[in-house]
């Protein structure tokens, strides 16, 4: 976790890295305005990462939303990954899952009040926004940290404690879409999925961070909630640990954290594992109630995640077995070290002193 020595593995990897190069050329262009990043006259937050995939950005975007949703008129922006269309969109009540992409439709059906669009520029996706939403006083930019042609007011960066940066390398030899020098853009840092910290260990990580940049740097840890049934069909169950047996089925980049949460509460587990932001064809949906039906369990069920919820229940190949045994385990993101409100404050200020309407 805390092991620096493999920081010179990194460096070596850096330095014969063509694509190390090419990033760190392009972030200089950036630096030095030869490449134009635009701001905008409405408070921004980016909240994104430096690794592919997995830091969380989903939950803490949503952390967001709840945080300031209630004072302020929020908008999110995404890329909409994985979508089957092109362009900006503006999600709507007749929106689908290939349109938006798995997360902004997630976020869509759970905040149906938050102005929610996609677009591959987002340059072009804040000028629309801005343009059917004249009210609008705070936009999240979702996994935007390395589209820098948007210049935002206060960028988050998270970081996956189990898989800190400072042990990574640039792809492809690693995870990296950049350089570990990239931590100097952000405002806030993150350390996401933060459960079994030590207390040393956070201040390790903190020490890290604050040698490269000033600036505060946070804990998180998901809390899990509880589960829901995906489909009406679904038979009712009060409790997971009332199940003896779990087919727990994902396409997300990391199920462990999940897989050990439902291990915890006592159930045997499963698991089948897709591709992060996977599409399912009709054969899997076919196997995912095959493998079902083997189980040998008195007691069972399946569990899937939000996202992968998402493109679950617009599927009508999902056999009935399926639909009446599959449940929804949801997260939720907790600022940890008692530092919650801090952090809060941090977010809530920015947006009050930025905005267009104080």
């Amino acid at each position: 976790m805390i092991d620096a020595r493999r920081g010179i593995t990194a460096r070596v990897c850096d330095a014969i890295n063509p694509y190390q190069w090419i990033t760190a050329i392009r972030n200089r262009l950036f630096d030095h305005g030869v490449i134009e990043s635009r701001g905008f006259h409405v408070p921004t937050i980016c909240i994104g990462n430096i690794t592919v995939g997995g830091t969380g950005k989903t939950p803490h975007t949503e952390y967001l939303i709840e945080l300031l949703g209630r004072k302020f008129r929020t908008a999110v922006l995404s890329r909409g990954y994985g979508r089957r269309s092109k362009g900006y969109i503006k999600a709507d009540d007749s929106s689908s899952m290939p349109t938006l992409g798995d997360e902004p439709f997630q976020i869509k059906n759970k905040y149906p009040d938050i102005d929610v669009a996609v677009c591959e520029k987002r340059v072009t996706g804040i000028e629309r926004l801005l343009a059917d939403v004249k009210d609008i006083e705070v936009i999240l930019l979702d996994d935007a940290y390395q589209h820098r042609h948007v210049k935002a007011g206060l960028n988050i960066l998270l970081i996956d404690s189990n898989r800190p940066i400072w042990q990574d390398c640039v792809l492809p030899f690693g995870r990296m879409r950049e350089n570990i020098s990239g931590i100097t853009r952000a405002d806030i840092v993150i350390m996401t999925k933060c459960r079994n910290l030590t207390p040393e260990q956070a201040e390790w990580c903190r020490n890290y961070i604050k040698g490269m940049k000033d600036i505060p740097v946070f804990f998180s840890a998901m809390r899990y909630g509880k589960h829901y049934p995906l489909f009406r069909e679904a038979a009712a169950l009060d409790e997971i640990s009332q199940c003896n047996e779990i087919l727990l089925v994902t396409g997300i980049a990391n199920p462990t954290p999940l897989k050990e949460e439902i291990e915890r509460r006592g159930a045997r587990v499963e698991l089948m594992q897709f591709g992060d932001h996977h599409n399912f064809t009709a054969d899997e949906l076919k196997g995912i109630a095959a493998r079902f039906k083997e189980m040998k369990g008195t007691r069972k069920a399946i569990i899937t995640t939000e996202k992968d919820a998402t493109r679950l229940q617009e599927r009508d190949e999902l056999p009935i077995i399926a639909k009446e045994n599959i449940y929804v385990l949801p997260i939720k993101v907790e600022i940890l070290e008692g530092k919650e409100k801090m952090f809060n404050q941090i977010i809530e200020d920015y947006v009050t002193e930025n905005s267009r309407n104080r």
